[in-house]
């Protein structure tokens, strides 16, 4: 083997004489393979989420007989209005059921396949999913297109905390904001594509509905063939994969009884002497692997900066393993950025955008437009929900999180209230069904610029690596509880509430724009160092005592772990380690 180590540890351990280099305009940080990365990783997994929550909404007629002629088949007699009821809010519901699954698996899965696998494996639930729903049909089984739902569930449950996680950890801070967006963008995508793919001429007809589940396959298979020839997150190479390394060595040390030696402090790593040869290869490609990753997403050779920041935190956790859901609710250096999380996740379910789609086709209707054309102009709040999730991505990183965040809550309650008006004395007044129309595109406009994406990147930006799995573990947990309740509340509150029902959620939004706006801290082009410390007086920890809660493992000060790490390159130990 030739001897390929060293450039890679003058690499880590490259110096800038002025420290950091500041400065650097957001253009510069876009590479062919960092917007190759998140695209194709957004298009396998979170556009299948947006897809699968509007594709239902156009066949729904087709699938309803559907169930109903199963029914007579098998039993002699038509289902009962009440049985076909339920049946068809079981086939809707069960898809936040899967995602909750999902949502709770994630994190050991995270933990030993990494981010990039993750994603990869996820999509053996998409096709098996698109396979039993696209030929439910043929087979004469609702019972396949129920089971469909609840494992494309499982899989959006998984995609929507993998995704996050990635795209966080390959993006440089500068676009960490822009590039989580790409999550919504795709979101709204999905929404978009599943109602034009639902449209008469295409498939949303009584014998062509089934192509609507079976086109689930094309995203999936894309991810398949691009995502493997992309590197793996640089930082889970480096903190997660050095520490499950050091596992394998402290059982070899039981097991064989023998002396180590160490051979890299990237960060400290033993290897025993007898067992070099056989573990070598494994760690020479996680050294060289981490570096490259940061080249390949950030299109340049010197990434020494990038490396710096990974290597300062891989310094303070070296000893730490990923903690547990419990232990991430017990830490106090992270109470408030958990509270904040559940907040912004609630509220991203909760803020009503699921009782706008309810009320659209009514409120068309009212307008005056007929129905067969209503299909075609609900396309508009598609197109809305989509641009917006665009524009918010290109703004971000120049207004912030909060702004767009609070803005967009409150923007909603603005039009929440409005749109209670319009709606209540539309029948008195003939313009304002128009009125309506506004405020629904309104609604949609102001959710996707702010809390149609950023709690996904605020769980990423909260968050040191070891407590980053939990943390989405806990997002995702909250956001399918908080679905699966609106789809079982919604039509309670509206049949009580009538048009007053968006009251509710006007409410839900001015106390979520309250607490934003008290308690949340600017993230943008900031390190987790730096948010860490925004919160440290709300936590009520000094900043010592932060760290300590953080990584509660003893460690070795900072200049002695630089010291014996620089001296195992000097003496050519890292080099004789992993050639």
């Amino acid at each position: 083997m030739e001897p390929a180590a060293a450039p890679e540890a003058d690499t880590l351990v490259a110096r800038e004489a002025g420290g950091r280099r500041a400065g650097r305009s957001a253009s510069s940080n876009w590479s062919g393979s960092l917007i190759l990365a998140s695209l194709t990783g957004a298009f396998g997994s979170s556009f299948l989420y947006g897809y699968n929550l509007s594709v239902v909404n156009a066949p729904a007629v087709f699938i309803k007989k559907f169930y109903n002629e199963t029914w007579e088949r098998r039993y002699g007699f038509s289902v009962d209005e009440s049985t076909l009821t339920l049946l068809w809010s079981v086939t809707v519901s069960i898809f936040a059921i899967g995602g909750l699954v999902g949502a709770i698996i994630v994190t050991p899965i995270v933990k030993f396949f990494g981010r990039k696998c993750t994603l990869l494996l996820n999509n053996v639930f998409a096709v098996t999913a698109a396979l039993l729903m696209s030929l439910s049909q043929l087979a004469g089984s609702f019972e396949m297109l129920i089971l469909g739902r609840v494992i494309m569930g499982v899989d959006a449950g998984i995609s929507l905390s993998a995704l996050p996680m990635y795209l966080s950890e390959i993006s440089p801070k500068e676009i960490r904001g822009s590039l989580g967006q790409v999550t919504a963008i795709f979101i709204c995508v999905g929404v978009f594509s599943g109602q034009v793919l639902g449209l008469p001429e295409i498939f949303g007809t009584e014998f062509r509905w089934p192509f609507l589940f079976g086109v689930i396959i094309v995203p999936a298979l894309v991810q398949v063939v691009i995502l493997p020839f992309l590197p793996e997150s640089p930082r889970y190479l480096l903190l997660e994969k050095h520490n499950t390394s050091m596992a394998e060595k402290e059982a070899l040390e039981v097991d064989f009884g023998v002396e180590d030696v160490r051979i890299a402090n990237l960060p400290t790593l033993y290897f025993s002497i007898d067992t070099v040869a056989e573990m070598k290869w494994s760690l020479a490609s996680t050294l060289m692997r981490f570096p490259e990753a940061f080249q390949t997403f950030l299109g340049k050779d010197d990434v020494s900066q990038e490396v710096e920041e990974v290597l300062a935190e891989s310094r303070i956790q070296r000893n730490t393993k990923l903690v547990s859901v419990l232990q991430l609710l017990k830490t106090r250096a992270v109470r408030w950025q958990v509270i904040t999380v559940i907040v912004t996740m609630g509220c991203y379910q909760l803020c009503g955008l699921n009782a706008i789609w309810y009320y659209t086709n009514n409120i068309f209707s009212e307008a005056g437009i007929s129905s067969e054309t209503i299909p075609y102009v609900t396309l508009s709040t598609g197109a809305v929900e989509t641009l917006a999730a665009v524009s918010s991505g290109l703004v971000i990183e120049r207004l912030g999180r909060r702004p767009l965040l609070i803005g967009g809550f409150g923007l909603m309650v603005v039009f929440f209230a409005v749109l209670t008006v319009s709606l209540t004395l539309q029948n008195n007044v003939s313009w304002l069904p128009y009125l309506s129309i506004f405020c629904i595109l309104a609604i949609i406009a102001s959710f996707c610029i702010g809390p149609g994406g950023i709690p996904f990147v605020l769980t990423g930006e909260f968050f040191q690596q070891s407590q980053r799995p939990a943390a989405f573990m806990v997002a995702g947990t909250v956001n399918w509880l908080s679905n699966f309740a609106v789809g079982l509340l919604f039509p309670f509150i509206q049949s009580g509430l009538q048009t007053y029902c968006f009251l509710v959620f006007a409410a839900i939004c001015f106390a979520g724009a309250m607490y934003l706006f008290f308690v949340l801290p600017e993230t943008k082009n900031k390190t987790l160092s730096e948010i860490s410390h925004a919160f440290a007086k709300r936590n009520k920890v000094s900043l010592e005592m932060q760290e300590i809660n953080h990584y509660p493992e003893e460690r070795k000060s900072s200049a002695e772990q630089e010291s014996n790490f620089t001296s195992s390159v000097d003496n050519g130990g890292t080099k004789q380690a992993i050639v």
